[in-house]
């Protein structure tokens, strides 16, 4: 019984861990881009063939210059997810889903008389 236990919680920190693995698109394959959350077929194609026409990618400037519907919003979502340029996720991005970049600023309550 502990046994079977044991088994099981290695097996599910092992899923748990290829859930929000980090993948860089300057050393990926198709397959670990389609594993990113909001990276599809058509859109690992374009940074495949970016990346093999105009060499790696310096940095995330650089990437979503280069791979075409790849923008500002888009590139914090795939950061979010796991994808990362040159070991980096983009700046001021969480890297666990679920965290806020930037803690959300209270409005101020004015009392009225």
């Amino acid at each position: 019984m502990l046994k079977k236990l044991f088994q099981i919680t290695a097996m599910s920190i092992v899923t748990m861990s290829m859930a929000f693995a980090q993948v860089d698109v300057n050393k990926a394959d198709k397959a670990a881009l389609d594993s990113v959350k909001g990276v599809g077929s058509s859109t690992s194609k374009r940074i495949l063939d970016e990346r093999t026409k105009g060499g790696n990618f310096k940095d995330w400037p650089d990437f979503e210059k280069r791979v075409k519907g790849i923008g500002g919003k888009s590139a914090v979502k795939l950061s979010t997810a796991g994808l990362q340029v040159n070991g980096q996720s983009k700046s001021n991005v969480p890297t666990k889903p679920g965290v806020k970049a930037e803690p959300k600023k209270e409005a101020v309550k004015v009392p009225v008389k």
